[in-house]
């Protein structure tokens, strides 16, 4: 379930002054798991994976991969429960 206003960026652009002037932008993938459950306003960063049975909390920015069986929250996204499988 993808909750309202959920942002999933799939397109990165580089930081260095000459890759900004030619925009050389750089296409990640993103991948769901099953069962997965999106809350409000959060924010999913290009290349990221978020695995099987996750909750991510309302507002949450994941800027790195999830693992199975958690609950993610925060700026940036930290794993603050485990779920049983």
């Amino acid at each position: 379930m993808i909750g309202p206003n959920v942002d999933i960026y799939t397109v990165n652009h580089p930081l260095d002054k000459e890759g900004r002037r030619h925009y050389h932008a750089t296409a990640l993938p993103v991948t769901i798991g099953n069962d997965v459950w999106i809350g409000g306003k959060a924010t999913i960063l290009p290349g990221m994976t978020i695995g099987d049975n996750v909750v991510v909390a309302a507002g949450a920015v994941v800027t790195k991969d999830v693992p199975a069986n958690t609950i993610v929250a925060g700026v940036p996204a930290r794993v603050i429960k485990e779920l049983p499988e």
